[in-house]
């Protein structure tokens, strides 16, 4: 077998595991000549919820972020996660839109995009590959790992099999909630590794502690690629620490050839940086415990986190073991989605709902229905029709083609919306995905400019969003008193 090869995510989803998506860009500088030395396959660091929280919390441009990124990596390629036609926003986009931001991730320095669909529908990744691929990046679509009845290793093989069709140039395991445990992922990694011929890459977490053991695993039955993260931001809510695997694997056949004296160095200075995010108060240390939670409800580590602020939010602590039974039911409900976002805040939401009224389903969220009328995508199994019915009253469409044909080109109208105020082709597309928190930043770079902000645009139907993330959240929390509806 050949020298393992990896991916390490100090630069992104370490630190929104661990501390909400708030390293800055300057923080990551001073190591970026050592990490550039080190010889990693890739260094993800855009994407996911970096481009929200650049935005929102940071006062950064992610565009620039990226761009000052590529000029201090040169010799390594850069990676960034990627939702499908959500692109990087929580819901769906059209194709033109899609295709610009492929293509302009990939002019300002993106190499390999990740892509991955909630729902493990591959019409929700078409578009994002077909423009991956026509703008030449490296495309790594991912198999959104859970466990159900309808989730077997052989639905995950034959999803790979369909991406590889359609033009995967290697795929990932992508185990959000690191649910994938060690003799599985070796059975899986087997099975694949036998039956495509593409690279595996495997993506997991070590929340239930199970991590280290998984990758090893992975690592015997010949995985091509995995994801960890230098010692200060790994284990936990992060993937696994990356010294000691390079360590283990030292000698073997599938030693690394990575220098951990180089790794050491690099370390080093993102102790500092993780020394400041604790002192912020942005990392908790509890992300660093063992949760086995997630092994018996199934639930990500961030989705437990939202569960209780809104039973907090309610005065209604007490009934936290009630919501995570719930959970597995409606999930059941609602044709086994994997819990990942936006699926994973639809579902614990509906779980409070059904418990808080004290009469399952007696109102739904807007999301809840969206899901079951298929605005989403398709559901991996067989959805409750009664439950369904319910949401969507006897007369209730579901959509059965792709989401996204059935909307209209949408870049030319942020165009037009932004004309005056979008400096580049880039910030139309942070308008796009993020208006009202792209418009304040806007407004804030042009006064720093010492520039007269210009007059907001006035979209014609541009509904208010959900309530925004709390400021301990990289990402967006769905909320149950702004998102009722009553049947």
């Amino acid at each position: 077998m050949a020298k393992l090869f990896i991916t390490d995510t100090i630069l992104r989803d370490a630190h929104q595991s661990q501390a909400a998506t708030r390293m800055r860009i300057e923080d990551m500088l001073p190591a970026c000549d050592i990490l550039d030395s080190i010889g990693y396959w890739s260094l993800e660091c855009w994407g996911g919820a970096t481009f929200d929280s650049c935005l929102r919390f940071l006062n950064e441009d992610p565009w620039e972020r990226l761009r000052t990124l590529r000029k201090a990596l040169p010799h390594t390629k850069l990676q960034m996660l990627f939702r499908g036609q959500n692109i990087l926003g929580y819901k769906h986009y059209a194709d033109d839109v899609v295709e610009q931001f492929c293509r302009k991730a990939i002019e300002n320095g993106i190499d390999v995009i990740r892509i991955f669909d909630a729902l493990n529908d591959v019409r929700n990744l078409e578009a994002a590959i077909k423009y991956t691929k026509k703008y030449g990046g490296w495309c790594e679509p991912a198999l959104s790992y859970t466990i159900s009845p309808v989730h077997s290793e052989d639905y995950f093989v034959k999803l790979a099999k369909e991406l590889v069709q359609m033009g995967a140039d290697s795929i990932c395991i992508k185990d959000m909630a690191n649910l994938l445990l060690p003799y599985s992922a070796y059975s899986l990694v087997k099975r694949l590794k036998a039956e495509i011929d593409v690279p595996i890459h495997l993506h997991t977490h070590n929340t239930t502690g199970t991590g280290d053991m998984t990758i090893l695993k992975a690592v015997e039955a010949g995985v091509d690629i995995v994801d960890t993260a230098l010692s200060p931001l790994g284990n936990g809510t992060s993937q696994p620490a990356t010294e000691p695997l390079v360590a283990t694997l030292k000698g073997t056949e599938r030693d690394t050839g990575l220098d951990l004296n180089k790794m050491a160095e690099a370390a080093k200075h993102f102790r500092g940086v993780a020394a400041r995010l604790k002192k912020e108060g942005v990392l908790d240390p509890k992300v660093l415990s063992v949760d086995t939670n997630t092994l018996m409800y199934q639930v990500p580590g961030g989705m437990l986190s939202n569960l209780i602020n809104q039973l907090k939010q309610a005065n209604a602590e007490d009934k936290y073991y009630e919501v995570l039974a719930e959970i597995p039911r409606v999930r059941e409900d609602f044709g086994y989605p994997p819990l990942v976002t936006p699926t994973s805040q639809i579902v614990g939401s509906q779980a409070v709902l059904n418990v808080l009224s004290g009469e399952r389903y007696k109102m739904f969220t807007k999301e809840s229905k969206g899901v079951l009328a298929g605005e989403y995508g398709r559901l991996p199994g067989k959805v409750n029709e009664e439950v369904r019915r319910k949401a969507l009253g006897p007369d209730g469409k579901v959509i059965t083609c792709r989401p996204a044909d059935l909307l209209e080109p949408e870049l030319a109208k942020y165009t037009e919306e932004l004309k005056g105020i979008a400096k580049s082709e880039e910030d139309v597309l942070s308008y796009a995905l993020f208006p009202q928190v792209a418009m304040k930043f806007f407004e804030n770079r042009d006064k720093k400019a010492g520039e007269t902000p210009a007059a907001k645009p006035e979209p014609a139907a541009q509904a208010a969003p959900a309530k925004a993330a709390p400021a301990d959240s990289g990402v967006r929390t769905l909320y149950v008193e702004d998102l009722t509806e009553k049947v």
